[in-house]
C-alpha cells in the first residue's frame, strides 16, 4: 500500500515561482488515497473527546463530514460571507493580499460544546485562527484541529499555540 504522501501531487512554481503547491485533489481522486486520508486524520484524534465537528468551505466539508459521520457527531459548516440562509455570526481576518470574512449559523454551536476543527491544509494559520474566534464567540471550546497537510515553513502552528493541532502530512518547506 502507498503512503499517504504519495497520493499528494506537488506542483512546482504554482501559483508563483518558488512555491510548491500541494494538491489534495489527487488524494480525493483515488479511492485508496481518500480512504487512507480520512483514516489517518481520524486516527490522529482517536483519543480526543468532542461534541461537534466543524469544517470550513470547501475542503473542510470533504474531510470533516466523514469524520463526523464515523463518530456519530454533528457537522457544522463555516462558509464565506453571504452563503448561509439563517442568522449568522461572522469573523473578518487578514489574507496575504487583503481581507476575508467567514460565517456560521448563530445556533450551530452551543455554549460549552467541545469542538473539533477539520480542514485540508494549514499554512499561516490565519483562517484557522478566525474559525477559533468564531467558535469561541458562540461559547464553544476548540479542543482540537486536524488537517490533512501542514506547511510547517509558514508557521501556522505558532499562531495556534495553545491548541492541539494534528496533521496527517507535514511538509517542512513553504
Amino acid at each position: 500500500m502507498k503512503k499517504l504522501e504519495e497520493y499528494v501531487r506537488s506542483i512546482p512554481d504554482f501559483p508563483e515561482e518558488g512555491i510548491i503547491f500541494r494538491d489534495v485533489t489527487s488524494v480525493l481522486q483515488d479511492g485508496d488515497g481518500l480512504h487512507l486520508a480520512i483514516d489517518t486524520m481520524q486516527d490522529k484524534i482517536k483519543d480526543l473527546e468532542y461534541d461537534v465537528v466543524v469544517g470550513p468551505e470547501s475542503r473542510g466539508f470533504i474531510f470533516g463530514t466523514p469524520i463526523a459521520y464515523n463518530n456519530h457527531k454533528p457537522f457544522v459548516l463555516i462558509r464565506k460571507k453571504g452563503k448561509l440562509p439563517c442568522e449568522t455570526v461572522e469573523m473578518e481576518y487578514e489574507l496575504e493580499y487583503g481581507k476575508a470574512t467567514i460565517e456560521m449559523h448563530k445556533d450551530s454551536i452551543q455554549p460549552g460544546q467541545k469542538v473539533l476543527i477539520v480542514d485540508d491544509l494549514i499554512a499561516t494559520g490565519g483562517t484557522t485562527e478566525a474559525m477559533i474566534k468564531l467558535i469561541e464567540s458562540l461559547g464553544g471550546e476548540v479542543v482540537g484541529i486536524v488537517v490533512l497537510i501542514e506547511l510547517a515553513g509558514l508557521k501556522g502552528r505558532e499562531k495556534l499555540s495553545g491548541y492541539r493541532l494534528e496533521s496527517a502530512i507535514c511538509y517542512e518547506g513553504k
